[in-house]
């Protein structure tokens, strides 16, 4: 395998396409500092798939792209083409169809690296195979950088070894075996894991194969239940039939019943459309009778008012007359008791009056008692004369009780006037069967025996007012 060609597009400063050949021999590269010379080399490093920005002299991989000058605008992306001669067939089984091999490498601002060999894409570990099967590759001692030799020759048995592998073309078999140990240490964390994955298979397998014998129970039970429900259902619709051929049998009774109902309705409609004609005078007559009787209800109800009223002033009366007596009686005895003091203080005067005439000696003496007896006598005529006010006094309130008397008298008369006149119109009505007449008459009977008891009191009271008076 022969580099033939490197192609650089915006890589670095080379912003505009740029073919550099290498032919057979030694091609070398002449310029002063900063032509970019070392951008050539890294162009190089970077296809055959170099992964670090401080190999590349940037602080990351988006900056091997253009970034523009004074005269020259940036660039979004950037692009190196190796072209390789495998005219021996030294390249890898898969890329070994094709005389030369192109590897192209294109990194966008933003998006990263792609690659291509033959315009396929591949991955960037296939484009470092291919490399390191030719004791080559990015990293390869044999692309020599500023200081490197000094390196070397300081550099660590290990390093001085990698060298010598690379040289004797086996560093590409020690990356296939570091690839190799990485795919089997990847098998066996796959295997690990499939045990895991087995043991938990397993242990849902146990639990799918008990959930399928409940389920098979569950349908064994389901189709029994459902074979038992069908035999209910059938046992039910067997009653329902039965029960509907009843039901319709009974309906069929019903309709002759009803039928002979509808007659008997009919001839009770038109009867009780002949009662209704009928009853129309004896509604009328219930009608006056329930005006009459509440008429009378509302009478009754004054009646008793003034019944009650004057029961009360009847039994005031009373009293008045029972206290108007006392007072008579006590007055009569006061009386009497002056009218003995009186003659005994005109016996006591005449004596002393005798005794003057008969001891003059005892003149002063008997005058003395003589104005004594005077002062009784004037002080028991002025109790007389108190008293006989007092008797005025009760013979005025005896007439005013009389006229009170009268005047109850009078509403007596009035009530009594009244409960006969409905008496009479009661009478006029007639016997009912209605059970308010028969209240409202026992109601008046009522009233009735109430006045004949306050007619006894007013008699009452009149004997002991006559009685007061003789007195």
């Amino acid at each position: 395998m022969h580099f033939q060609r490197l192609r650089l597009s915006g890589f670095k400063s080379f912003v505009d396409p740029t073919d550099f050949r290498i032919e057979p021999g030694l091609t070398g590269i002449v310029g002063p500092n900063g032509c970019g010379k070392s951008n050539l080399l890294e162009s190089l490093r970077w296809v055959m798939g170099a992964n670090s920005a401080k190999a590349m002299r940037a602080d990351g991989m988006d900056d091997v792209i253009f970034a523009g000058s004074g005269n020259r605008p940036s660039r979004n992306h950037a692009e190196v083409t190796l072209t390789i001669d495998n005219a021996d067939r030294r390249a890898p089984a898969e890329f070994n169809d094709h005389p030369v091999l192109e590897v192209v490498r294109r990194i966008d601002r933003g998006a990263g690296s792609t690659y291509r060999v033959n315009g396929r894409e591949v991955r960037a570990r296939d484009v470092q195979l291919l490399f390191a099967d030719a004791s080559t590759g990015a990293n390869s001692p044999a692309l020599v950088r500023q200081g490197q030799i000094s390196e070397l020759i300081a550099a660590k048995p290990q390093n001085r070894r990698r060298i010598l592998e690379e040289a004797a073309g086996v560093s590409g078999l020690h990356t296939r075996r570091h690839e190799a140990e990485l795919r089997v240490r990847a098998a066996e964390t796959n295997l690990a894991r499939l045990d895991d994955i087995t043991r938990e298979l397993e242990s849902n397998l146990a639990r799918l194969r008990r959930e399928a014998r409940q389920a098979d129970k569950y349908k064994r039970l389901s189709a029994e239940i459902r074979a038992l429900q069908s035999a209910m259902l059938f046992a039910r619709w067997n009653e329902a039939r039965a029960a509907l051929q009843k039901v319709q049998a009974e309906g069929s009774d019903a309709a002759g019943l009803a039928e002979t109902a509808a007659r008997e309705a009919a001839a009770a409609t038109a009867a009780a459309l002949t009662a209704e004609a009928a009853i129309k005078p004896l509604r009328e007559e219930e009608t006056t009778a329930a005006a009459v009787l509440h008429r009378l209800a509302i009478e009754k109800d004054r009646l008793d008012r003034e019944l009650e009223s004057a029961s009360a002033e009847v039994e005031r009366l009373t009293a008045d007359l029972a206290r108007i007596g006392a007072d008579m009686a006590r007055e009569a005895q006061i009386v009497e008791d002056a009218g003995r003091a009186l003659a005994r203080l005109d016996v006591e005067i005449a004596e002393v009056e005798t005794e003057i005439a008969a001891a003059p000696s005892r003149l002063p003496e008997l005058k003395a008692a003589a104005e004594a007896a005077e002062a009784a006598r004037a002080q028991a005529e002025a109790a007389v004369e108190a008293l006989a006010a007092q008797a005025a006094a009760a013979e005025a309130e005896g007439r005013a009780a009389q006229g009170r008397l009268e005047e109850a008298q009078l509403r007596l008369a009035r009530t009594v006037r009244a409960l006969t006149q409905a008496r009479t119109e009661r009478e006029a009505l007639g016997p009912a069967g209605d059970p308010r007449l028969a209240a409202i008459t026992s109601d008046l009977a009522a009233a009735e025996a109430e006045l004949a008891a306050a007619r006894e009191a007013l008699e009452a009271a009149d004997a002991e007012r006559s009685a007061a008076h003789a007195a």
